[in-house]
């Protein structure tokens, strides 16, 4: 995921949740369980507070403007988050990947398979697990190793570089790939003594 894609996550998660507390927080003052226990200098909303009377009403019945543009700031909020949620989705798992003539594809599983398959070959790697994701003109391959007992993460590491991020590079070609590595190492299996 991009820095700006996490950025743009976190504000929009921060801003509704601060929405979210601050209105649940004015609204919990007007209960007295609440109000008794804020320190007295702490703002409350006063437990029969009307919000809107009958002259506020009335102000704001006799001006037509206010409910379009409302409902007009609803729907722009409403397609925004729509629109996030749609990016969210799509920037998943790389499901086809467009070769260079028209209508010839490749499955991502099956690049993401032949990634997984040549680093296996690597010394030390006992198992190995490949996603692709992204877009197609922006690969990220996640490669999940693990490591045997014995084996070098440096070496592994250094061949996986060399070897299989190569390779896979230039199938994608022109695209570019960037692949993201995460190691651990196989747990000796201790042996029962009877």
């Amino acid at each position: 995921m991009s820095a700006l894609r996490q950025g743009v996550n976190r504000a929009t998660l921060f801003c509704a949740a601060a929405v979210l507390l601050c209105a649940g927080a004015a609204l919990a003052t007007t209960t007295d369980p609440v109000r008794d226990r804020l320190p007295s200098g702490w703002p409350r909303l006063g437990a029969d507070r009307v919000w809107l009377d009958e002259d506020t009403l009335g102000r704001w019945r006799d001006h037509g403007w206010w409910p379009p543009v409302v409902i007009a700031a609803l729907a722009v909020v409403l397609l925004l988050l729509l629109a996030l949620a749609v990016l969210e989705i799509r920037a998943g798992r790389l499901r086809v990947l467009t070769l260079g003539r028209p209508g010839v594809t490749l499955a991502g599983s099956a690049l993401a398979a032949a990634i997984a398959e040549r680093v296996r070959a690597v010394d030390g790697v006992a198992r190995a697990h490949v996603r692709l994701l992204g877009r197609p003109r922006r690969l990220r391959a996640r490669i999940t190793l693990v490591l045997t007992p014995d084996g070098s993460p440096r070496g592994a590491l250094r061949q996986l570089a060399e070897q299989a991020v190569v390779e896979a590079r230039a199938a994608a070609a022109p695209r570019a790939l960037e692949a993201d590595v995460r190691i651990s190492v196989q747990a000796h299996r201790t042996r029962r003594i009877r």
